[in-house]
């Protein structure tokens, strides 16, 4: 299923959604210049866990250092098919978390959840070399939160049915809910056979979920029916 848009309106300009979207655009567009350069890039300013369990149990690359890590590769993808992807949940559903919470609050919301998801995939996966870049742990903490805030609003989605594909609008609980059903079981696969993930960070995304639900049940409010209106 492919969420095509939101019937939810938003009270407040989404500003910080909108400035995380520039921003992810912005440090891809350098990404693509690099070239020959990239690769030590990534592994540079991507998230690595076999940095972290080095600092962590030998004392190799200051503590600091690998933290940074965390933080900058929330802004970095691995294609424009990553990027887009991304950034088109976030447009979809970042709005309305960010207007529950409100602005500041939001954003250390998405960096929060961007942190915990990448250390919920190093518990996973804690000498794996390479680098774990992407918004996606981030972003799934805002379906997380959009899923307990906003259970009932439609979402608009493409369907696959058989070999014809249909415009649905579907209970948000249903298309997150099922969005995390299919992480968890492929993230459950991961553990048990090597390969299985193809790259994706799955526990990252079950992190960041589960994260994101459990902040807006103790920080969001109630939730509230959302009727037919402005699209997020």
């Amino acid at each position: 299923m492919i969420p095509l848009r939101d019937v939810n309106p938003s009270a407040t300009v989404p500003i910080v959604t909108r400035t995380l979207i520039l921003i992810n655009v912005v440090a891809f567009l350098y990404e693509f210049g690099l070239g020959p350069d990239l690769r030590p890039f990534m592994l540079a300013w991507g998230f690595v866990p076999a940095r972290l369990s080095y600092s962590l149990h030998i004392g190799g690359e200051p503590l600091p250092g690998v933290a940074l890590t965390v933080l900058s590769s929330m802004f970095l993808h691995g294609g424009w098919a990553h990027l887009i992807g991304n950034m088109w949940y976030l447009w979809i559903f970042g709005d309305n978390v960010e207007d529950r919470l409100g602005h500041f609050r939001y954003l250390v919301f998405y960096l929060v959840a961007g942190a915990i998801a990448a250390l919920v995939q190093y518990a996973t996966q804690p000498d794996a070399q390479l680098p774990t870049v992407g918004a996606s742990g981030a972003i799934a903490g805002v379906l997380g939160a959009y899923a307990v805030a906003f259970p009932r609003a439609r979402v608009i989605t493409l369907v696959p049915l058989l070999i014809f594909f249909q415009v649905l609008p579907l209970p948000a609980l249903l298309v997150l809910g099922l969005w995390f059903v299919y992480q968890f079981l492929f993230g459950a696969l991961s553990l048990s056979a090597s390969g299985v993930s193809g790259g994706i960070a799955f526990w990252a995304h079950i992190g960041g979920f589960a994260f994101g639900a459990v902040a807006m049940l103790l920080f969001g409010g109630r939730a509230r029916h959302a009727g037919a209106g402005v699209e997020g």
